[in-house]
Formats: C-alpha cells, sequence, structure tokens
C-alpha cells in the first residue's frame, strides 16, 4: 500500500537553510543561469547530492497551486466594507472565490472562512495573502487546506 503523502505549509523562516537553497538552484535551472545541477549547486553553495535529495520535496508555494483550491480562515474586526475589501484584493489577483462563510461577530471579531480556486492568471498567491494577512483589521490567517 502506497504511503500517503503529507503536506505542510511553513513560513520561510521557519525552513532549513539548504532546503532554501535547493528551491534557489531550481530557479536557477529554471532560467536557465545555470546549465548543469552542478553549476546551480556550486552558485548557491550545496552539494549536488543535497540538490537530488530534497528537489522533488520543495517548492515555492505559488508554484504548485495553480488549478488547487486554497481555504483559509481569518480573524478580521467587525467594520463596515472590510469583507468587501478582503474580497476585493482577492479580485484584484484574479482569484475565484468558491465559498465564503462569516461567523456572526462576537467581541467585535468575526471568523472567515474563504475557500478560493486559483487560476492559470491568478497572480502571485504568497503576495495575495501577505496583502490579506497585512491589513489593519485581520488579527489573524491561517491556510487550512490545498487542494
Amino acid at each position: 500500500m502506497p504511503e500517503k503523502k503529507k503536506y505542510f505549509v511553513v513560513r520561510e523562516k521557519a525552513v532549513p537553510e539548504v532546503l532554501l537553497k535547493v528551491v534557489e538552484a531550481k530557479r536557477l535551472l529554471d532560467t536557465k543561469r545555470a546549465e548543469t545541477v552542478q553549476e546551480a549547486a556550486d552558485q548557491v553553495g550545496i552539494s549536488r547530492s543535497s540538490f537530488y535529495k530534497y528537489k522533488d520535496d520543495i517548492f515555492p508555494f505559488r508554484d504548485n497551486v495553480k488549478g488547487k483550491t486554497l481555504t483559509f480562515v481569518l480573524q478580521i474586526e467587525d467594520e463596515p466594507g472590510f469583507l468587501s475589501e478582503i474580497l476585493n484584493v482577492i479580485a484584484e489577483y484574479n482569484a475565484n472565490i468558491l465559498t465564503i462563510h462569516q461567523s456572526i461577530p462576537i467581541n467585535g471579531v468575526a471568523t472567515l472562512t474563504l475557500s478560493v480556486e486559483v487560476l492559470a492568471d491568478t497572480g502571485d498567491i504568497s503576495n495575495m495573502i501577505d496583502t490579506i494577512e497585512g491589513k489593519s483589521g485581520v488579527q489573524y490567517l491561517k491556510i487550512l487546506a490545498r487542494e
């Protein structure tokens, strides 16, 4: 029976340096700034074996999310028009909102769960999440699932 794959979403600061260097080496190869794996590994300061060990297991979040559904939960301040601001950010990135569920606000804070379809022309999802999270009325944002 095949082993079930598990995925985790972690912030860059929690990722070991060697894995970040593997991502950078992959970028060098993709952009033709390095012609061989050895050349890319040398440029970022890792061994070729480290590259091969991790190359299929690490990727920037945005690279593997096109055509997927991203579900995240937010705690937001209950202010008139604030939900509209969040939805406008999603629209600016050309993502498609599939579901919205907002709880009744308690003590001026509402919990919002959004499922967003990431399309081929959707902008950088990491930037979209950062933009939403950076709004001054967002108290909490957590990615729940990527399907």
